[in-house]
């Protein structure tokens, strides 16, 4: 059993400067509280057994970001996630993420997995896309793919346009059809 664990001022200052970063990630990226839940609390742990020496705040969050991440990773893979269903989203389960804006916080959950926490990473947490890239895994360019993808997604399900055909342009004078 190791023996060096981190001071409990010092875990819990990360807990309160970083902790709903990590707990708002995990939801968006497990879509349930209790899975979001045990993410946070496993985070923390490895954090308290971690020895990373880190240089600043950032290096801190960033961190523990990456590990949310992999933590999410981790539980999406396990036998009991992938064997168990989900409950009914409830009513309220976005309501820690929007509430002025709830229409396009759906919108942002209905997103595939990869492409909600780039815009989660990038939207709310304020990460550019080359700091994002080492903490979902991937190089920037795939980030601005991701965010790029995400965007279109979302205009066409807001503007209501993703089901409608696009409109039939008829031929100008002098035209003639091939037909």
């Amino acid at each position: 059993m190791q023996t060096n664990l981190r001071s409990d001022a010092f875990l819990c200052d990360a807990m309160e400067r970083c902790g709903d970063a990590v707990y708002r990630l995990a939801l968006c990226r497990l879509d349930s509280r209790a899975d979001a839940e045990d993410v946070y609390q496993e985070v923390f742990l490895r954090l308290l057994r971690d020895t990373t020496a880190f240089r600043d705040d950032e290096h801190l969050k960033a961190w523990l970001l990456r590990v949310t991440v992999n933590c999410c990773n981790d539980l999406r893979r396990s036998a009991w996630f992938r064997h168990t269903a989900p409950l009914e989203a409830a009513p309220d389960a976005a309501a820690p993420l929007a509430d002025s804006h709830d229409e396009l916080w759906q919108a942002v959950r209905a997103l595939p997995n990869d492409l909600r926490v780039v815009v989660w990473l990038h939207y709310v947490e304020g990460y550019g896309t080359d700091e994002i890239a080492p903490l979902v895994g991937c190089r920037p360019a795939t980030v601005r793919t991701r965010l790029h993808r995400a965007r279109k997604k979302l205009r066409l399900e807001l503007e209501g346009t993703d089901d409608e055909q696009p409109e039939r342009l008829e031929p100008t004078e002098g035209y003639k059809s091939p037909r």
